[in-house]
């Protein structure tokens, strides 16, 4: 893989080996790049969350394209070395990432400051009721901004309603995309 555009365009990522992560292919990650730019008005200054990293090539290329911070997260330690590398072999600051092995699932990471981005790609197997759990509690912890974009890679077949509806949802899917199996939605927090 290919950092699509910014300071790192050009150079190559590698993904960890095994079935464990399923990298998001070049055209669906430029095309998803370019709606995070137009909500957000670009990434200047974003503060970044890569949920379920893999390769990092999200958070990787969000930092590339000037995005302030990233935090990858995941919790295969397959992807944690493949991530670590990818960033070494980049030569990304230290002060502008940070890589977490955790289960966010299970607990949430601890961080000062809310994220402006949440990008989130699961295994396509999670249920969206997990998804939509992981949503709330990073909420009620002060992870996300106000103002927050958050993108959910899921495959099309997927039901993603639990993030959208009920009592408790605190979420509204503004726009999506589909790319062949796999599908993109856009969400904001609602306005209480």
């Amino acid at each position: 893989m290919r950092i699509i555009a910014g300071e790192y365009r050009g150079r190559i990522i590698r993904a960890p080996q095994g079935q464990a992560t399923r990298p998001t292919i070049d055209r669906v990650r430029e095309s998803l790049m370019s709606a995070i730019a137009s909500a957000q008005g670009g990434f200047d200054g974003l503060r970044v969350w890569d949920v379920f990293a893999g390769s990092g090539a999200l958070g990787i290329e969000a930092l590339s394209r000037g995005a302030s911070y990233a935090l990858l997260t995941d919790k295969d330690p397959k992807a944690i070395t493949c991530i670590t590398q990818n960033i070494s072999q980049l030569g990304i600051p230290k002060e502008r990432f940070r890589v977490m092995s955790c289960d966010v699932c299970a607990r949430v990471p601890f961080c000062r400051e809310a994220f402006d981005l949440v990008m989130i790609d699961p295994p396509y197997a999670m249920p969206g009721e997990e998804v939509a759990r992981l949503l709330r509690t990073a909420d009620e912890q002060g992870l996300l901004a106000d103002d927050v974009l958050i993108t959910y890679e899921y495959a099309k077949t997927s039901d993603i309603s639990p993030l959208f509806s009920g009592s408790e949802a605190r979420f509204e899917q503004i726009s999506g995309k589909v790319y062949g199996e796999t599908a993109i939605a856009f969400a904001r927090k609602r306005c209480v």
